[in-house]
């Protein structure tokens, strides 16, 4: 304790922080980090000892690690800069870094020689081909019969009976002649301006016209289907993918150039094809550009020729007609937005 009337001084030893005596003041009297703290990695520690933690509350706690005298001198503080007065109404203008200029490529002409890509397949996906049983085919022109198999469902949009027998055969079929459309949030058919934002109640529409079951569809090549596609960027890459499933790889391909991307799938079970033809946005490098026939999408992924982002994927062609969509009526046209994405819902 110290002594009734003598002045207590303040130690700045560090971590001691406490108060002395002089009078009183032995070899042992203070505990204290000879060191400096230092900070790292969110650490916090002295450097005269392996103490160390990341909560600043238990650095304020560790002990100290030597002992000796209290010390009373309040050590320097470190100086200023000397501010000149003659600089205080100085602004400082910083200008930013320009960003490397890069030269547009040419771009080559939209017919320039196609090259077909070296595509990776999915052993899933050519499991899936060769466990397809393939439709049976329709028997001769003249022929009043047709072999359909029980539980077949509808081919028309939007109905949900299924083949159980012959009496099924002239039923009347209520179904949706157009195509379904999303399009921000919206979900509706293209024959009929029923809307809603609701996928299964989508599905619950009921058709707007009536007219006969298709059990089976007409094989043929000129038999379009329709897939929906989408894109994303990175800073080097264009991915687009393109969704389907049960398509072979052996009769499908990937065609490139510079400028020009070509699709085409083939669908054995339906024999349908999916063609896909469009003009890209931007240059691409036709040599490191790679496809993935996945069991659910065909994955394009486009190396960019130049460095920038992409506002669009593609440049629409005047008077080009994409294979596999079917065209709005005339009535729907006038209150349809110019662009949407056809997804098909046969499978459903």
């Amino acid at each position: 304790m110290p002594s009734e009337g003598n002045e207590l001084f303040h130690c700045y030893n560090r971590g001691c922080g406490q108060k002395f005596d002089p009078n009183e003041n032995r070899e042992d009297s203070c505990t204290f980090h000879p060191g400096a703290p230092f900070f790292h990695d969110a650490y916090k520690g002295w450097s005269c000892c392996k103490k160390k933690c990341t909560d600043f509350t238990e650095f304020l706690n560790i002990k100290g690690c030597t002992k000796s005298f209290h010390n009373s001198e309040k050590p320097p503080e470190a100086e200023r800069p000397p501010v000149s007065k003659s600089k205080s109404d100085e602004v400082i203008e910083y200008k930013a870094p320009q960003a490397p200029v890069f030269e547009s490529l040419e771009r080559p002409p939209f017919e320039s020689p196609m090259v077909e890509l070296q595509v990776e397949v999915s052993p899933a996906l050519v499991q899936q081909v060769k466990s397809l049983t393939r439709p049976e085919s329709r028997n001769p022109v003249g022929s009043k019969a047709v072999e359909i198999a029980v539980g077949t469902s509808c081919k028309n949009g939007g109905c949900k009976q299924t083949y159980d027998g012959p009496e099924h055969v002239e039923t009347p079929c209520t179904h949706h002649p157009g195509y379904p459309v999303f399009h921000e949030g919206l979900k509706f058919w293209s024959c009929c301006q029923r809307r809603t934002t609701d996928f299964n109640s989508f599905l619950e529409q009921e058709g707007c016209v009536v007219g006969k079951h298709v059990w089976i569809k007409e094989k043929g090549a000129d038999q379009q289907a329709s897939c929906r596609y989408d894109w994303h960027q990175t800073s080097s890459d264009v991915v687009v993918s393109v969704f389907a499933k049960k398509y072979d790889p052996d009769s499908s391909s990937v065609q490139l150039n510079p400028i020009r991307l070509k699709v085409h799938l083939f669908f054995p079970e339906e024999q349908s094809v999916f063609n896909l033809d469009l003009e890209l946005c931007g240059v691409v490098d036709v040599t490191r550009s790679v496809a993935s026939m996945l069991p659910t999408k065909l994955e394009v992924k486009l190396r960019k020729g130049e460095p920038g982002s992409w506002p669009k994927l593609d440049i629409p062609r005047q008077g080009e007609v994409v294979q596999g969509s079917q065209p709005p009526s005339a009535t729907a046209m006038e209150q349809l937005i110019p662009e949407v994405d056809a997804v098909d819902l046969s499978d459903l």
